[in-house]
């Protein structure tokens, strides 16, 4: 599950089974309605981590968390990028996933409530697009993901900056836990990248239809590598 319905946040309220039956419904024409608001964090996760990782593309192998439709995967393809496994809690999305023939593995996993399900430190690349916003994946994920690489490998995050108190909080959360895991020595900071334009923004509606009058909300990427000691340091 990648991100919000286009124009709505009413269903930050809905419990995590009732959003799964929704993209479970939405998974046909997800990519189709995310195409039809910009949106961009596919192309922006995958575009920064491209211009950071000089390592073998078709020996990498990369966790595509909340992995939808495969649409992340599709780019990393085009990229060189040949070994994937995805994560999420849809089955209807996992289904459209596998279609793609891109991933060895694909495994259904309401995260925040059941664990990631991914081998500890086997991960060249761990990325997620969309999905890191109150109500859907919780900032404990985070540190999951984290242990899902490899000494030296990349952990790739690409959010909305959506309004609100309940995002904004998120937000701050997020931000305490990225900073609090690079003091504790788990990763090292790459890079942070804000982007303005993300998705269009789904609370404002333009008179006009031009495009270029049409409003966006901005984006952030964050991008981490993880610390090469982090075995000894889990042992002190």
């Amino acid at each position: 599950m990648t991100e919000q319905e286009p124009g709505s946040h009413t269903w930050h309220t809905k419990s995590p089974r009732d959003q799964v039956q929704l993209y479970n419904n939405w998974a046909e024409n997800y990519e189709e309605d995310h195409n039809l608001v910009g949106y961009r964090a596919p192309h922006l996760a995958v575009n920064f981590l491209s211009e950071n990782f000089s390592g073998s593309r078709e020996e990498a192998q990369v966790l595509d968390v909340a992995c939808g439709t495969g649409w992340v995967a599709k780019l990393m393809a085009e990229l060189g990028f040949r070994h994937f496994v995805g994560v999420d809690g849809s089955k209807g999305m996992l289904e459209l996933a596998a279609k793609t023939g891109l991933y060895q593995d694909l495994r259904l996993a309401l995260l925040g409530t059941q664990p990631l399900p991914a081998q500890t430190g086997v991960f060249d690349v761990v990325v997620i697009a969309g999905a890191l916003d109150a109500g859907f994946v919780p900032v404990s994920v985070v540190r999951e993901m984290c242990h899902a690489a490899k000494p030296g490998g990349f952990v790739c995050m690409v959010r909305g900056d959506h309004t609100g108190a309940p995002a904004d909080k998120y937000k701050k959360d997020l931000e305490r836990e990225l900073q609090l895991m690079e003091e504790e020595g788990l990763w090292s900071l790459v890079g942070i990248k804000r982007v303005d334009r993300y998705m269009e923004d789904p609370h404002v509606n333009p008179e006009r239809d031009d495009v270029q009058d049409k409003p966006y909300i901005s984006g952030t990427v964050y991008l981490y590598q993880k610390s090469i000691d982090t075995a000894v340091k889990s042992r002190d």
